[in-house]
């Protein structure tokens, strides 16, 4: 997809569009390293800035995942747990703290959903988790 310039849409919105495109249809596989930040901001006529300002929105979307000094990456697919919780558990969602995201193992920008029943606290993925009340 040709970015445009002139368009009243960002370009950072333009290229995450074209990018979230690709992934979704299967151009781009789960688990595949997409091209280094300069090479996709060469290949799209954009700044470095709005291509990482791209892939922070499709971060925050779960569809890719960054690793420092290594690139980006498709995420790939995952078979969320399911977690069943019973009786008055409270639930909320925020992002991770430093330790609790390299423990669990997350992406920069991925929430976290804190769930507190009768056992305990329980810190979980957000986007690789199934909640089923009962």
């Amino acid at each position: 997809m040709p970015i445009d310039p002139d368009s009243y849409e960002p370009l950072y919105r333009q290229v995450a569009g074209d990018l979230r495109q690709r992934i979704t249809s299967g151009a781009l596989s789960p688990g595949q390293r997409l091209p280094a930040e300069p090479d996709l901001a060469h290949e799209y006529g954009v700044g470095i800035d709005a291509l990482r300002d791209a892939l922070a929105v499709l971060r925050s979307e779960g569809l890719v995942r960054t690793v420092s000094r290594e690139g980006s990456y498709v995420r790939e697919e995952v078979e969320p747990a399911i977690v069943r919780i019973e009786g008055s558990a409270r639930i909320r969602v925020r992002l991770p703290t430093l330790q609790e995201r390299k423990r669990l193992r997350l992406a920069e920008g991925m929430p976290v959903l804190v769930v507190n029943d009768g056992e305990g606290t329980r810190l979980l993925s957000a986007y690789d988790t199934e909640i089923e009340i009962s």
